[in-house]
Order: C-alpha cells, then sequence, then structure tokens
C-alpha cells in the first residue's frame, strides 16, 4: 500500500496495490495490519457504511463531538472530490482543509482522523461511496460545518449549484461551529 500525506498531514491517501489482469483486478481494499503500518494509529473500526449519491449531491461537512469518529473512506463506484477540515483548535493546521479525488478507477482511499469534518461532492453521474468509521454514529453529537465557509475557502470543483440535505444547508461557520479541543 501506497500512502501519500495531503496538504494536512493527519489527512493521507493510501493506495493500494492492484493486481489487474484480462479478468478484471483484485486488491485487498482494508488490511488491519497494513491501515495501522501505513497511518501509525491502532484504531479499530466498528461500523460500515455505504452511500449512493447523484451527480451535483455535496454531502457534509459532518463530524461528531461525542463517540468521535475517524473515517476510512473510498468509492466502488463513479468519483468524488472528498474533503477534510481539521476542526482541533490545539492544531497548527485548525481550519485548513485538504482534498482529493476519490473514485472507482482510481481505487484511492482517504483516512480521516478523529477530530476531523469530512464531506464529499459527487462529481459523476452518480456515486457509491463507502466508508469504515471508528466508531458508532451517535446523532445527538452530531454536527455540521458550512461548506461554503469563506474562512475555510474550500475550492469545490462544483458544476453549477450543489444540492444539499436540510441539516447541510444549516450548517455552522468555523467562527460560530463546536470544535474540538
Amino acid at each position: 500500500m501506497q500512502t501519500t500525506a495531503t496538504t494536512l498531514p493527519a489527512v493521507l491517501v493510501l493506495e493500494p496495490k492492484v493486481f489487474q489482469d484480462e479478468r478484471g483486478f483484485f486488491f485487498e481494499s482494508f488490511n488491519q495490519q497494513a491501515f495501522e503500518q501505513a497511518t501509525q494509529t491502532t484504531y479499530s473500526f466498528v461500523q460500515d457504511n455505504h452511500s449512493l449519491s447523484k451527480q451535483g449531491i455535496l454531502r457534509g461537512l459532518h463530524y461528531q463531538l461525542e463517540q468521535t469518529q475517524g473515517k476510512l473512506v473510498r468509492v466502488v463506484s463513479g468519483q468524488v472530490y472528498d474533503v477534510a477540515v481539521d476542526l482541533r483548535r490545539s492544531s497548527s493546521n485548525f481550519g485548513q482543509w485538504a482534498g482529493v479525488e476519490l473514485s472507482a478507477d482510481n481505487k484511492r482511499q482517504i483516512w480521516v482522523p478523529p477530530g476531523f469534518a469530512h464531506g464529499f461532492y459527487v462529481l459523476s453521474p452518480e456515486a457509491e461511496v463507502l466508508y469504515k468509521t471508528t466508531d458508532y454514529y451517535h446523532p445527538a453529537s452530531e454536527r455540521t460545518l458550512a461548506w461554503d465557509d469563506p474562512q475555510v475557502g474550500i475550492d469545490w470543483p462544483l458544476i453549477g449549484e450543489p444540492v444539499l440535505s436540510a441539516k447541510d444547508r444549516q450548517g455552522q461557520t468555523l467562527a460560530t461551529a463546536e470544535v474540538f479541543a
């Protein structure tokens, strides 16, 4: 597995070794030992999530204040622009973001550690996203950071106005959001 740091050193792009021939391909989508070696962490995953979204959908930027989740994200169909924002006030990268294109073709995964908001924008006609989480979904502590906060300044590759859920339309700015110590 090849590991590449993003502009945020804690957010990593993981690229599996893909074995491909005339029959198709094979790769390990997850291996605990390889993950720990690549990320220098010992997190365990407790939940797998799977979403299907149409082109132009923007999901996020989500995080949980309690039962804080790390996420290992990959795309099994289509293409997305995936974003993480550092919400750890003690971090020298507080309020900064990193974005990476994930697709079924490139088979990349992104590791978003606990303490970061996460979201993605669908670039293809539709996309299926799978992600493993290090803790369970906890609706009472879920928060949303505004996807378009000018202080954060994410350079989304938008094609028109994004389609948002009601919850995502009400995201808080970095200045008003509850964040991590």
